[in-house]
């Protein structure tokens, strides 16, 4: 009996985790401040296009940006992309109005963060 409570237990726990790590559209995302100067999952434009295109190459401004889950892409291999947008309206560098990321890789590098509703 203690096997099959421990068993029970521990689907729901498995179900109840994978649920909360699934996107959903509309869902506030945070991004966070990496250790890197660079992004890996979340996929900003690279500093050299910044230049080019007259904009300071660097990150800083994107920091803490509040974004808004826009589409929710699953790849046949089983990996989640998200595409956002910010949240009051305004581009990325003053021309991106989406950027593509990796969801699972990115919330694990901590390049985003889920806001707890």
């Amino acid at each position: 009996m203690k096997k099959l409570l421990f068993i029970l237990l521990f689907f729901g726990y498995t179900i109840i985790s994978s649920a909360q790590t699934t996107p959903n559209v509309g869902d506030e995302l945070v991004i966070q401040q990496t250790n890197t100067s660079s992004f890996n999952y979340v996929k900003f434009p690279k500093e050299n296009i910044l230049i080019k295109r007259g904009k300071i190459g660097n990150y800083k401004n994107v920091f803490g940006n509040h974004v808004i889950v826009d589409e929710v892409i699953t790849k046949e291999d089983g990996s989640t992309y998200v595409m956002f947008k910010k949240k009051d309206g305004t581009k990325f560098f003053g021309f991106l109005s989406t950027v593509k990321a990796n969801y699972s890789k990115a919330l694990e590098a901590k390049e985003i963060m889920k806001v707890k509703s």
